[in-house]
């Protein structure tokens, strides 16, 4: 049986949910960002129980085939961002698109009117975030990061940190509270 399981984005979540899963007396044969694959199947008890416990750890069981499809693009441009060698020069639509096996257009459409934001949208913020991790972490120059990014040049990074965040990268990285947010709150 499959489960699909929002704010799952990153391996300590998946790490997470398989003990959950186990301590319920659940066999996971796979745990993936957003989906786990169980032996068997679960009565609607079981099902209950156990979003009731994966919300106490900040998941949720998604049940809807809309959710299933915000969860899955979601999950593939954060693990585009933050988890993948990908060249993030790539296509976004065309990305999504060989991701969730779906028509852009309808996906683009279905998230807009679901999240009140673009698909776009929601990946710059996700790039911004990563851009903070790495200004945080200080091992790489702003044209190292924008390079790794995808960003076509420093200015262009520079301008779009800036507009999103109101901070340029070098007077984020002199503040003292470092303002980064959670993933799953993006």
């Amino acid at each position: 049986m499959k489960l699909y399981i929002k704010n799952m984005v990153c391996s300590r979540c998946k790490m997470v949910v398989k003990a959950q899963l186990e301590s319920k007396g659940l066999r996971p044969l796979s745990v993936n960002l957003g989906e786990v694959e169980i032996e068997g199947d679960l009565s609607k008890d079981q099902l209950s129980q156990l979003d009731t416990s994966l919300k106490s750890l900040g998941f949720e069981l998604i049940d809807n085939k809309k959710s299933q499809t915000i969860e899955k693009i979601k999950t593939a441009i954060v693990t585009l961002v933050h988890h993948s060698d990908h060249n993030l020069k790539t296509n976004l639509s065309e990305f999504i698109t060989s991701q969730i096996h779906q028509d852009y257009n309808y996906l683009s459409n279905l998230f807009s009117e679901v999240e009140g934001t673009t698909i776009e949208k929601y990946f710059i913020a996700q790039r911004i975030e990563r851009v903070k991790e790495l200004i945080v972490y200080d091992e790489l120059s702003l044209s190292e990061i924008a390079d790794q990014l995808g960003y076509s040049s420093v200015a262009y990074l520079s301008n779009q940190f800036k507009k999103i965040t109101g901070f340029t990268p070098s007077h984020f990285k002199s503040l003292k509270e470092h303002k980064r947010k959670n993933i799953e709150e993006l």
